[in-house]
């Protein structure tokens, strides 16, 4: 058994990470941090938790980490990562990062949508983890940045499309709905029950989200040109999932059998990626608790647009499902190990 470790354990991601990990046939979970509930048991801070794992939430230094655990996952705030990461790299720890801190692959853009970075001498050596477009270099990888989940479900949905030229890049526009576990667990008012209950918002606008250097950067390597979007996030009144809407003007005469075609082949060996039937769409609810990436599209003959619509849950493909996938490809196992569990539904 491989021994891991969830640094920050007390968010959702979190306990999304444990609750994964508890039933992990290759994985024992051996270390689960919190300096705020430090002392007490991870299943009186997470009660679903409750007889999978009898860990004891505790605050440690680097030195008494790694005597404890050889895999990390760090699911700690920016900033954070940044100057933990690099500590359990040098003592020959594998990582898997679920901050920003070493998604955005040019420092001088970090910096300008983050905070000044004081290890960026890590940036080029970690993979960005997304299985489906950098399989090769995570399984080489000792550090990974493991994807937000708004680019997640932008770049899976608009990758094929991109990849093969079929859409002019200028023209995308995306509104994306989250549920409010991707707003964390620390007490906001703005995602309280009262607040959020009965009501759906927009938030962040005027390309203001600190995803949106992150979806550029994916949408522009896949294309192989610069690519410039308007993104606009919207906050949905349900605890988790995401589904985005991605608009684009079609640049090439094709059917949507054809696109049908494409999609198909270019995800008919992804374990994670389901293209829903045509003439039907994804819903959150058929991927909550799931590690899947749903996808369906339809073309408005009338504006010659394309509409693709796809959709994750958050805090799992978002976030701790996708994490432990690319650890699964670090240490050479079957990457769906611990991941093949169905949606939960209702």
């Amino acid at each position: 058994m491989l021994r891991v470790a969830i640094i920050g354990a007390s968010g959702y991601t979190g306990v999304e990470l444990a609750r994964i990990l508890c039933n992990h046939p290759e994985f024992e979970l051996t270390v689960a941090t919190s300096r705020q509930y430090a002392g007490k048991p991870l299943s009186d801070v997470f009660p679903n938790l409750l007889g999978k794992t009898d860990l004891i939430c505790e605050n440690l230094t680097i030195e008494e980490l790694c005597e404890q655990a050889d895999l990390f996952f760090a699911a700690v705030p920016h900033k954070t990562a940044m100057d933990l990461v690099p500590q359990l790299l040098r003592v020959g720890k594998k990582v898997v990062d679920l901050s920003a801190d070493f998604r955005l692959r040019d420092v001088a853009v970090y910096e300008e949508w983050y905070q000044e970075h004081s290890s960026p001498e890590f940036i080029a050596e970690a993979a960005y983890g997304l299985p489906e477009l950098y399989r090769e270099q995570i399984k080489k990888a000792r550090l990974v940045a493991n994807p937000g989940c708004y680019p997640t479900s932008i770049v899976l949905g608009l990758a094929p499309l991109l990849q093969k030229g079929l859409i002019d890049p200028a023209t995308i526009v995306v509104d994306s709905k989250s549920g409010t576990t991707g707003a964390g667990r620390s007490a906001n008012v703005g995602t309280l029950f009262c607040e959020v209950h009965d009501g759906f918002k927009a938030y962040k606008v005027g390309g203001t989200h600190r995803h949106l250097p992150e979806i550029e950067q994916e949408l522009s390597g896949v294309s192989g040109k610069q690519v410039t979007i308007s993104f606009t996030p919207h906050l949905l009144p349900i605890s988790r999932g995401i589904l985005s809407t991605s608009y684009a003007s079609l640049s090439a005469d094709v059917t949507e059998d054809a696109l049908r075609d494409l999609y198909l082949e270019m995800y008919k060996d992804e374990p994670f990626v389901r293209i829903v039937p045509a003439g039907t769409f994804p819903t959150t609810q058929h991927v909550r608790g799931s590690n899947f990436c749903d996808i369906g599209f339809a073309i408005d003959k009338r504006t010659n647009r394309i509409i693709v619509v796809s959709t994750i849950d958050n805090i799992v493909k978002g976030a701790a499902g996708q994490a432990v996938q690319n650890m699964n490809l670090i240490c050479g196992l079957e990457e769906t190990m611990g991941l093949e569990g169905a949606p939960f539904f209702p």
